[in-house]
């Protein structure tokens, strides 16, 4: 999107220029955002901040709610940033298109591959808090075709052999736990799981019960999916949360602005029943997964 800004009779116009994708879903902007983007609004970015937690600042009234100690809700708040101001780079070193859609890009390395999209992108993240964690025979997702690939097979020398939606394990490797081998695991998992699989695997979740870690999810080939990293509450009980997310092309996971409300932005409020417009995608619904 190209924003150009004219002054007709003393009055300053504002021209919007759209990208529109031939799935309708994809959007780089939304008018009334991008008009409320030209009047001040409050900032709520700590630009030295190197972390989720204190890059960016919380509105008044509100504070972070309580995780315990080492579980994935914290490690996703700590989670580490670029210097602010660094632009969404895509897998072939190119920058995206969009570089006004994010305020910070999260330190996780994008493979030159180009298979780490928006679903492989946090199932790496719950990947590798699970062996941060010394969790790693709880790592493991499902394939579209609903068979489950852990790590702890695919360590011990197991590989599939796919024939259509038919798949079997077979032994053809010699065992194999280190950490490249592990990231080789991964981009098998990038290959035949996504959103649709996450899905059709992973328990839902209402919004009145939202948590850190839980996925806004559009299930399809292609679908869209992005991840709650950060989540306070008032003395109301009212929550706001911040979403990042991954993309295609295989890009870096970036912080994701608010265009619809930019008087909280880059926090997001959500209503159960209710469509949600983020910078990439317009969800029809607040429908969100969780990691098991």
């Amino acid at each position: 999107m190209k924003k150009y800004l004219m002054i007709i009779g003393g009055i300053i116009v504002l021209i919007v220029i759209f990208k529109v994708t031939s799935k309708g879903k994809q959007l780089t902007n939304h008018v009334k955002g991008a008009m409320k983007n030209i009047v001040s609004a409050p900032d709520y970015i700590n630009e030295s901040g190197d972390a989720i937690s204190t890059r960016v600042t919380l509105p008044e009234g509100y504070r972070r709610t309580v995780y315990p100690e080492g579980s994935f809700q914290e490690y996703l708040r700590h989670y580490q940033l670029k210097k602010h101001g660094s632009p969404i780079i895509n897998y072939d070193n190119t920058r995206y298109f969009a570089q006004h859609w994010h305020d910070a890009i999260l330190e996780i390395p994008v493979p030159a591959n180009g298979l780490q999209q928006c679903a492989d992108a946090l199932m790496r993240m719950r990947a590798e808090y699970l062996w941060d964690q010394n969790r790693k025979d709880k790592i493991g997702f499902n394939f579209t075709s609903g068979h489950y690939c852990s790590w702890k097979k695919y360590a011990e020398g197991y590989r599939p052999k796919i024939k259509g939606n038919k798949v079997t394990f077979h032994k053809t490797a010699s065992p194999n736990a280190s950490k490249s081998n592990f990231y080789k695991y991964l981009n098998l998992i990038y290959t035949y799981a996504g959103t649709l699989s996450l899905h059709t695997e992973l328990p839902k979740v209402k919004v009145k019960d939202l948590t850190i870690g839980d996925m806004l999810v559009k299930p399809g080939s292609p679908g869209h999916i992005e991840i709650i990293v950060d989540e306070i509450v008032n003395d109301q009980g009212d929550k706001m949360f911040l979403l990042a997310q991954g993309n295609t092309p295989a890009q870096n996971v970036c912080l994701l602005k608010n265009f619809e409300d930019t008087s909280i932005s880059p926090w997001y409020r959500f209503k159960e029943n209710t469509s949600v417009y983020t910078p990439s995608y317009y969800f029809e619904e607040a429908l969100f997964i969780r990691f098991k």
